[in-house]
């Protein structure tokens, strides 16, 4: 379709349906924005282009906390955070992303040589998805795009795998007829970050943003990982799910989170095994005096919560699927007890540190008074905080967290049932 034939889809409402199972509540604010798309668009590359529009989703962490890089279970979900693009289809190889906010990148996908200079820019993972597309025997091509992200920075719902689902996407729907498996463009989108990025990452971040919906997903083999979509309607829970941005500066903080993997690995060896999915809490607690005289207390402090988290996995997935939302609570509840009280990824360890999340999680469980949930959000140390909220208790609990932690610091998002799509195929 060309521009002003999107144009009229979008105002006469032909799309509300669509828009209403993507973005959820927020749903009547997405055709001015996609419209304000169109517009750049329009503005850079003309009018007479055939174009597509896509959307790929940022994600969020429902169960299993520090469980995946140990081949652990993860709960994960995609969000009505996203990044869209305007996009027209291209001759030649020259790939052109002009995003919202950044300076524009001209790609030739005839040249896909890794350049460690480039390590950390967007251009770095166009060449990157491309790579991985080729690698695998599909196609790739050039195209024109625009794109904005409504993904906020920092919090936690990772904006770089959304940028690379969508751009596996696109190549997917215009050179592959749409056929390449949601599962495949997350592992092409990690070997992106991880090689041409310069970001060493699990695939937890691209699978949940590639697949949508909540998912099971099984990491104990890393290059094969078990994804088993769990059905389950948050938006009619009765309860809103909100991401506390926190805004302390992390920065100095990769050792304290690399320690923490570390330490379960340094568990798992003292067992003979690679990583420490290959034992159970069963066999851990039968030999935990000897993995603390060994290893110490806080590779025993790592392993323990690993064990318990990895298995509750199973149990909140089961909770969900049985309609149980009081016991998925309860199991939320636990894991965040157990990062508190045994991972130990919610106090920094530092004199001076900002504590803030230990202060968003102690205000959370004040402010939800034995209703909801709350525990750390990711990796931790900061960062994120995660809270169930009761929808007659959103807007007082919205108010208190952002007279602590400033305006526009708590999040509330949908659970959206897409992941990567071109959103124009879904009417």
């Amino acid at each position: 379709m060309k521009i002003n034939e999107a144009r009229v889809w979008l105002k006469e409402n032909r799309c509300e349906e669509m828009f209403s199972k993507i973005y959820g509540d927020g749903a009547s604010a997405q055709k001015e924005r996609y419209l304000g798309a169109l517009d750049s668009f329009e503005a850079l590359f003309g009018s007479e282009k055939e174009i597509s529009i896509f959307s790929a989703p940022g994600r969020t962490e429902i169960g299993g906390n520090h469980t995946d890089h140990n081949g652990g279970r993860v709960l994960a979900g995609s969000v009505d955070f996203d990044v869209i693009a305007v996009v027209a289809q291209e001759e030649g190889s020259v790939v052109h992303v002009h995003s919202q906010g950044f300076s524009p990148d001209t790609v030739d996908l005839s040249d896909l040589a890794i350049d460690e200079k480039n390590f950390g820019k967007s251009a770095a993972l166009i060449r990157g998805v491309a790579k991985g597309f080729l690698d695998r025997g599909f196609s790739v091509g050039g195209f024109t795009a625009y794109t904005e992200s409504n993904v906020p920075k920092g919090s936690g719902v990772s904006s770089s795998a959304a940028f690379e689902v969508l751009l596996g996407s696109i190549f997917n729907h215009l050179y592959n007829h749409g056929k390449i498996e949601a599962v495949e463009i997350a592992k092409i989108s990690q070997f992106a970050e991880r090689e041409y990025f310069g970001k060493p990452c699990g695939l937890m971040d691209q699978a949940a943003s590639a697949v949508g919906g909540i998912s099971m997903m099984d990491f104990a083999d890393e290059k094969n990982p078990v994804i088993t979509p769990i059905p389950f309607s948050f938006a009619e829970s009765g309860h809103k799910l909100c991401l506390v941005k926190l805004g302390g500066d992390h920065a100095n903080l990769t050792h304290l989170y690399a320690a923490i993997p570390e330490r379960m690995k340094t568990v798992a060896r003292l067992f003979g095994k690679e990583k420490l999915c290959q034992i159970s809490f069963r066999e851990l607690l039968a030999d935990l005096p000897r993995v603390r005289a060994q290893a110490g207390d806080d590779a025993a402090l790592s392993a323990i919560p690993f064990c318990l988290d990895t298995d509750r996995v199973v149990e909140q997935a089961k909770a969900l699927q049985d309609g149980d939302f009081p016991r998925f609570l309860t199991l939320v509840n636990r894991s965040g007890q157990s990062s508190f009280q045994a991972l130990g990824n919610v106090w920094i360890p530092m004199e001076g540190a900002d504590q803030g999340a230990a202060v968003a999680l102690n205000l959370a469980s004040n402010l939800l008074d034995g209703a909801g949930a709350c525990r750390i959000h990711g990796g931790g140390f900061g960062g994120t905080t995660q809270n169930f909220v009761p929808v007659e208790m959103l807007d007082a609990f919205k108010s208190a967290i952002e007279q602590v932690f400033g305006e526009g610091s708590c999040h509330v998002l949908n659970i959206r049932p897409y992941g990567g799509v071109c959103v124009d195929k879904l009417v």
